[in-house]
């Protein structure tokens, strides 16, 4: 069976997005994608991937719409070894905010903060495949 294409993309804006892509791969270990680079260097759109989520990023700009949003972000992140990503991140220049601990709800979390603030939750929980089954908008309808 074909896998489909995530539908949710989180996307955060970075004061030095070509620095934010290096720390990404280094200390949480995403995959380039794509990179589209303006003339002046600032990222105009980047994919990330994690598994098969997508993280979408660019340059912080002043934009009528959405305003400026460096520094802003929240996120989680599921990983098969916490414990190993944390120390991943650590080395590779993350803010340990809480150091790897179990949940009550059985995963094995951790928090990081980003080089620009963004938060980073990254454990071991997974939405399981029998939730998904009956969610609404998936296969199973």
């Amino acid at each position: 069976m074909a896998r489909e294409a995530p539908t949710l993309y989180p996307t955060l804006r970075y004061r030095d997005a070509p620095a934010a892509i290096e720390f990404l791969k280094r200390a949480f270990g995403f995959t380039e994608v794509a990179v589209i680079a303006n003339e002046d260097g600032t990222i105009a759109h980047a994919e990330l991937s994690l598994g098969p989520s997508v993280l979408m990023l660019g340059s912080d700009r002043d934009d009528e719409l959405l305003g400026r949003r460096a520094g802003t972000g929240w996120l989680y992140a599921a990983v098969d070894d916490a414990d190993a990503v944390c120390e991943r991140a650590r080395a590779g220049g993350a803010e340990i905010v809480a150091a790897p601990y179990d949940t009550d709800y059985g995963s094995r979390d951790f928090t990081a903060r980003d080089l620009e603030g963004n938060v980073w939750h990254l454990g071991t929980y997974r939405v399981s495949a029998e939730v998904l089954a009956g969610a609404p908008g998936t296969a199973a309808d």
